[in-house]
């Protein structure tokens, strides 16, 4: 038994070097941390398909199009919050490097480190990525607690509104002056 654990174990890695030198990105892609937070992300579906399921909650037939609105703004708004405010920066912290203030409470970082510390600050820095995450975990909300998830959302759309106006009155001086 100890010797075919071994076999596959050995096996692996050389399975991964010959996958990574086939796929041969550029930047040298950390394929083992995608491949770590695909299982993540995969074991959170799950998990919340497994709790909808336990409580007897169903997916609806379609969404309606208020809450596909309503999760896009939100989604937009909280990805952006997460992934690029200066106020969440601590959380993004040992993933990433700073690089420049981006204007508007905003930074630009990059990932920093290696494998799956590296992966994480990609993912933690990009608001197109964090996006995935944030519509599924809202999606998954409106399934288990519709009422908060909505309420949450429209929360997230508010500042949406507030911050496009802030960008309009700002602009508005500048015109006026």
């Amino acid at each position: 038994m100890q010797e075919n654990t071994t076999t596959t174990t050995t096996r692996r890695p050389a399975v991964l070097s010959r996958l990574r030198r086939g796929y041969r990105p550029a930047a040298g892609a950390p394929l083992g941390g995608y491949a770590g937070l695909m299982a993540a992300y995969g074991a959170i579906v799950a998990g919340l398909s497994a709790v909808a399921w336990a409580t007897g909650r169903r997916l609806p037939r379609s969404p309606a199009p208020a809450d596909v609105a309503l999760m896009a703004v939100a989604t937009f708004r909280i990805s952006r919050l997460v992934s690029k405010d200066s106020v969440t920066s601590p959380l993004r912290a040992p993933f990433t490097r700073f690089e420049e203030a981006a204007g508007e409470g905003e930074v630009n970082e990059r990932p920093r480190g290696t494998g799956l510390r590296h992966t994480a600050g990609e993912l933690v820095s990009c608001p197109f990525c964090v996006s995935v995450w944030t519509v599924t975990a809202l999606a998954g909300g409106l399934v288990l607690a519709p009422r908060l998830t909505r309420f949450v959302a429209g929360a997230a759309v508010a500042v949406t509104g507030s911050d496009f106006l802030q960008l309009a009155w700002a602009r508005a001086r500048r015109g006026v002056e």
